[in-house]
């Protein structure tokens, strides 16, 4: 597909690799051909950057051969084979060799584009303890700023001063340190990405001790954190001497703070690892994170030290895929250990808020409208364990269920049968008496008997069971619990004022809808509660999702909420990459197409039912995204201005005015409904 909308460089995102070459004992010849091969094969593979292992060219452990003149023209040598081979090629090479500048010998990191060395970074930290004897050889980059080196007749940058930048690509900007740099406590790569540059590199050697992989991943995964960049690590692999120690050539990809991709390690064949950076993403986490700014500015704003060289890289704006995971359900990870750790977590988080709550308010009971949907059945749940948290007896929970014109009889059958198991009070309030009455006096054709099933029919009866259940409060010394989510308001999708927007306390408001189906299958995974809660709770995991506000059709189907509103999978996933990440809508567009349109392909949650594993093609996606827009941006924000507290649960983010999300309530929709219709086909 030749559109942009299909090309990763559309998007924000760069293809990175980190390559384990055959190493050699001192064979500069054989490793510039080795590192030749692996670049031949990340070019034909739409790879924009490749990291090599520290000293690749020149081989790491040769000890003292590295004094000698013969081994140092050889690495010219090298050097040299491999920039004349990257002249046809498509990616940035990082490549390391040991380079003989005024006197002193330097650990370097060769940048190389398009037939010509952008620009050399030495090593900084040499390491010299236990194995490591560096200082022997080499002289450190620190504090050497501004300089150049020559390199076969060519003045080239040198000096850890520097980062390369793409002119014709936003956000390929690269820095690069050298094994022990990020072992360092300062390490350079910090200021690297303080001076902008969003991908940070490592070539490494790195012998392997046990447990060493797993702290380089964690000095990786902490340094894309904590630097808010991206971050490719390649250590040596076989090959390399091993009179002393030996290799393992682990290749590692983070991006702030997630693993994207690693390497077989101990491999005999060489090896590339790739990955797509997406550096919109870095941007925006920088742009939201004033301390990365005030880091600059305490730094020195270590951008007006730094030198920027600049390269031309071409981009072919094609369909060369996506090497980047996306998960479906961007609240839920896909693997069961993680997964239910996140939900150990939010369950407990939304306890201890509504615990605190309880207390503060000096409330006797929490009340609450039970319907037998999702959303106020794990609003209940939460209170029966808050309350046993609390050491107050369920008893004090009452429950309603407020059936109305549309209720069917089995959600009100699984109300009773949920607040029976779970041991609270239980009463029913019909309200339609009450709904007849109010449509009545203000000359609803409804009340003439009309089938007229408009907004006003559908918002006196969810205005009506909230008026009620805020006067039961009054009356029996308790506070309303609201049961609404994340994902409902996100959409707007609930009734302003005396309606389900408003309650007392919103327990569920930082949880979408997604996230809520797995909470409930984890608690029942868990025990959390008795075999009779349990067996009532996956029956309502497994009933279609409906307001029951408009009766059924001639045909006896329910009023269904997704039909109008759009998947909540799809609703979930629009929903995070706007407000944790601020993505473009065609960005959004282009991961959601990545992620659902094959149900074939990629990762789903352990525990997601085998019927719900659909796919989605792209205009699917682009109608419903456009509809999220709408009534995110245009037709809802008033409602979350207003909206009451209710405690932060996912990093996703939230919605309330007071914490992550702060919106005009009179803004629009149109610059991101433009942005999608004029860039996704």
């Amino acid at each position: 597909m030749t559109h942009p909308f299909y090309a990763i460089h559309s998007h924000g995102l760069i293809r990175v690799a980190a390559a384990t070459p055959r190493a050699s004992v001192g064979d500069t010849r054989a490793n510039a051909e080795a590192t030749i091969a692996l670049a031949r094969e990340a070019d034909a593979k739409g790879v924009d950057l490749v990291v090599f292992p520290e000293l690749n060219l020149t081989s790491y452990a040769i000890d003292d051969l590295h004094l000698q003149t013969a081994q140092q023209r050889a690495t010219l040598a090298a050097i040299a084979t491999v920039v004349e081979a990257s002249a046809t090629l498509r990616p940035v090479l990082l490549v390391g060799a040991a380079l003989v500048r005024n006197g002193r010998l330097y650990n370097c990191a060769l940048a190389i584009a398009r037939g010509r060395v952008l620009g050399v970074v030495p090593k900084t930290f040499l390491p010299n303890y236990r194995e490591f004897y560096e200082k022997r050889w080499f002289a450190s980059g620190a504090g050497l700023t501004g300089l150049t080196i020559d390199l076969d007749g060519a003045e080239v940058p040198f000096g850890t001063d520097l980062i390369f930048a793409a002119r014709d690509l936003p956000g390929f900007v690269v820095h690069a340190e050298i094994c022990e740099d990020y072992w360092a406590p300062t390490p350079p790569s910090t200021a690297g990405a303080l001076a902008g540059a969003l991908i940070c590199c490592n070539l490494s050697a790195s012998n392997i001790v046990i447990g060493k992989a797993r702290e380089r991943a964690m000095l990786a995964a902490s340094q894309s954190a904590r630097a808010a960049c991206a971050y490719v690590y390649s250590a040596a692999g076989p090959g390399e001497s091993t009179t002393e120690v030996a290799w393992d050539g682990q290749g590692l990809i983070h991006e702030l703070g997630e693993q994207l991709a690693e390497s077989e390690r101990f491999s005999t064949e060489p090896e590339l690892v790739i990955a797509d950076i997406d550096c919109e993403r870095i941007t925006q986490e920088r742009l939201r994170n004033g301390t990365f700014n005030d880091a600059a500015v305490f730094a020195g704003n270590p951008e007006t030290r730094f030198r920027r060289i600049a390269f031309d890289h071409a981009p072919v704006l094609t369909d060369g895929g996506l090497e980047r995971a996306i998960r479906r359900f961007p609240f839920v990870p896909n693997d069961p250990a993680r997964r239910d750790d996140d939900c150990y977590e939010a369950f407990n988080i939304q306890v201890e808020a509504l615990s605190k709550r309880l207390v503060s308010a000096n409330a006797e009971t929490i009340v609450i409208g039970v319907s037998g949907g999702l959303d106020s059945t794990h609003a209940l749940i939460v209170a029966a364990k808050a309350m046993d948290r609390l050491g107050r007896p369920r008893s004090a929970i009452l429950g309603f269920t407020m059936p109305g014109f549309a209720t069917g009889d089995g959600t009100k059958a699984n109300a009773w049968a949920l607040m029976r198991a779970l041991g609270i009070t239980a009463e029913e309030i019909d309200i339609k008496p009450a709904a007849r009455r109010m449509l009545e006096d203000i000359g609803h054709p409804f009340s003439e008997g009309e089938p007229v099933y408009d907004i006003t029919f559908e918002n006196v009866q969810a205005g009506l069971r909230t008026d009620y259940l805020f006067r039961l409060a009054n009356q029996r010394r308790g506070i309303v619990l609201g049961t609404g989510d994340l994902s409902e308001m996100a959409l707007g999708w609930c009734t302003y004022g005396v309606g389900d927007q408003m309650s007392h306390y919103a327990v569920n408001s930082g949880v979408p809808k997604t996230l809520i189906q797995f909470l409930i299958r984890w608690c029942i995974r868990t025990d959390q509660y008795d075999a009779a809660t349990d067996a009532i709770l996956s029956t309502i995991l497994a009933q279609e999702i409906s307001p029951e506000l408009v009766p059924a059709g001639a045909d006896g189907a329910l009023q269904s909420t997704e039909s109008m509103i759009g998947p909540y999978a799809l609703n979930d996933f629009f929903a995070h990459y706007v407000i944790r990440h601020g993505l473009a809508p065609s960005k959004i567009a282009f991961l959601a197409w990545h992620a659902w349109r094959d149900a074939s392909v990629g990762a789903w949650p352990e525990d997601l039912p085998a019927d719900a594993r659909i796919a989605y093609d792209l205009p699917t996606i682009r109608k419903w995204l456009e509809k999220f827009l709408f009534r995110f941006f245009t037709t809802s924000q008033f409602k979350r201005s207003a909206m009451p507290n209710g405690p932060k649960v996912s990093a996703g983010g939230a919605l309330s005015p007071r914490g992550d999300w702060r919106a005009p309530s009179d803004g629009i929709a149109t610059a991101w409904i433009e942005e999608l219709r004029s860039s996704v086909p």
